[in-house]
């Protein structure tokens, strides 16, 4: 599952450097070598699909409804060190259609940490990458899965934040949920920075 992901991240480096010139600038620490390519300023409190494209079978994706966080449980897994990037990791964000119907899951979530005072606030809205697949169909019992890639502070920068809690909001659904953060993963502040190490990836289907 990794290593899609991975992949998926170095397809969105490419085009970083334009965008990013656009943002604010400023920046709390160090920044890794992959980068986002569409920073969304929304996080969990407004999430809202950072894109999708056209399904393969506009037919039958018009008939299969958008899958909703009551369709849904989530589950944030164990992080993973990406690639050569040093201090940066990743974790699975899992979706599972707990309903008794198909529906499609695509797009990319909202994604807040939550966590302690810091002089930025307690919230941390991740950018938004539109790097999953355009039309997800997820059947009962299946899953989908995007991941959230997160810096961790260096040697040289402050002690970093600790989030508790991660709140994300499926795409396309106005709920959220509100899962357990690993409370030895800190992550480096870079809120309104011009290139983040840390951000949400979209959502890709898992194998059946």
């Amino acid at each position: 599952m990794f290593g899609s992901q991975r992949k998926r991240i170095a397809l969105g480096t490419t085009a970083v450097a334009g965008v990013f010139a656009l943002a604010a600038c400023g920046s709390s620490g160090s920044t890794a070598a992959g980068q986002p390519q569409q920073p969304g300023q929304a996080g969990a409190g407004s999430a809202v699909a950072a894109g999708g494209g056209g399904a393969a079978n506009p037919v039958s994706a018009q008939e299969t409804p958008r899958c909703t966080t009551d369709d849904l449980s989530a589950e944030l897994g164990a992080p993973e060190p990406v690639g050569d990037a040093a201090g940066q990791y990743e974790l699975p964000l899992v979706y599972t259609n707990i309903s008794g119907r198909d529906c499609q899951l695509y797009g990319v979530p909202g994604a807040d940490l939550l966590g302690p005072e810091h002089a930025m606030g307690t919230t941390y809205s991740l950018p938004r990458i539109d790097n999953g697949a355009p039309v997800n169909q997820v059947a009962p019992g299946q899953t989908a899965t995007a991941s959230i890639t997160v810096l961790a502070p260096g040697e040289s920068d402050d002690p970093g934040w600790t989030p508790s809690h991660l709140e994300t909001i499926p795409p396309g659904s106005t709920e959220s949920f509100v899962l357990d953060w690993p409370a030895d993963l800190p992550v480096l502040r870079q809120d309104g920075a011009t290139r983040p190490g840390s951000w949400v990836n979209g959502i890709l289907a898992d194998p059946a």
